[in-house]
């Protein structure tokens, strides 16, 4: 074979790769997509009425809880990989609507107020089913608000600015609320609420969660973690050990954890306002720069 065709051979094989990378972060998008698919199907196989509804509605929180990796690692190999573009960027959104807006949504209305017994009092039953729907409805609206607000913002700032070190999500990342929802219907063991008052906190809940992603308060983001470091195998050694004690004990580290990140928000919220009362007025907290208003390593690949 002559150096030119050698050439051109290499240059095929190249060209072949980098369009192999370019659909690789789409894999995990497309996972993302079909946990959010998975969940649904549950979820309304727990309306058939079997006796074994709270297995379904288990398995539809796992899908939602299983999908926020792929979530997550989407748009970091698109960035490691240099395959970022608009497309990716715009069907990681469209499949966060579905996976952790149109799913939990879903989940939090059949598991919280579907089952309602008709021995309670038959008004209060109505009453919740109508509430229950609503706020169900208000949480995915705040949710595809949360995403649209990340496609037009540029630099965003958190009303409650933070260390100019870091970098914040503005609001709650989608994916942290679905996964607040679905660790606590996981937490329960999915078996639906029977309990009128337990449904009007899980309506609070809901409720919060969806206020909190269309807030400006700010999240920590997480995005100071490198896991590009070359220590392999001390990472693999702790990522080993997340991993099974996630896997053991996923009802409570998972609520624990959903909990904990969504209090954080409260938590710096309340801290700020408490700090700037006790601040001479005219006084103002420099602005953090670099704040992130997008979800969590959103795919920006093709």
């Amino acid at each position: 074979m002559s150096r030119n065709g050698s050439v051109e051979a290499k240059a095929t094989r190249q060209a072949r790769l980098r369009r192999g990378m370019f659909l690789l972060p789409s894999l995990f998008t497309a996972g993302n997509i079909g946990a959010g698919y998975f969940s649904i199907t549950q979820t309304i196989a727990a309306i058939g009425g079997n006796g074994d509804a709270h297995t379904h509605l288990d398995w539809a929180a796992i899908a939602i809880l299983f999908a926020i990796p792929f979530d997550a690692l989407d748009g970091r190999i698109a960035r490691m990989t240099n395959t970022t573009s608009d497309f990716g960027k715009e069907l990681d959104s469209l499949a966060d609507v579905i996976t952790f807006g149109v799913a939990p949504s879903l989940l939090a209305y059949i598991w919280g107020f579907y089952f309602l017994p008709e021995s309670i009092n038959e008004q209060l039953r109505q009453h919740l089913f109508q509430a229950g729907g609503f706020i169900c409805f208000l949480y995915l609206i705040g949710g595809a608000s949360r995403l649209a607000r990340f496609n037009i913002s540029h630099d965003a700032q958190p009303r409650n600015p933070g260390r100019a070190d870091r970098k914040y999500f503005v609001g709650m990342p989608i994916p942290a609320a679905a996964g607040m929802l679905a660790a606590t219907v996981h937490f329960f063991n999915a078996y639906p609420v029977e309990a009128w008052w337990v449904a009007i906190l899980w309506l609070i809940l809901v409720g919060l969660c969806g206020f909190l992603m269309v807030s400006t308060w700010r999240f920590w983001s997480g995005k100071e973690i490198n896991l590009a470091e070359r220590h392999p195998f001390q990472l693999l050694f702790l990522l080993s050990i997340v991993f099974y004690v996630a896997i053991r004990y996923s009802q409570v580290v998972l609520f624990s954890v959903a909990l904990v990140y969504m209090f954080s928000g409260i938590w710096a919220r309340a801290a700020y306002s408490w700090s700037r009362r006790r601040r001479r007025p005219g006084t103002e907290l420099p602005a953090v720069q670099g704040s992130a208003a997008s979800e969590p390593d959103p795919a920006t690949h093709s």
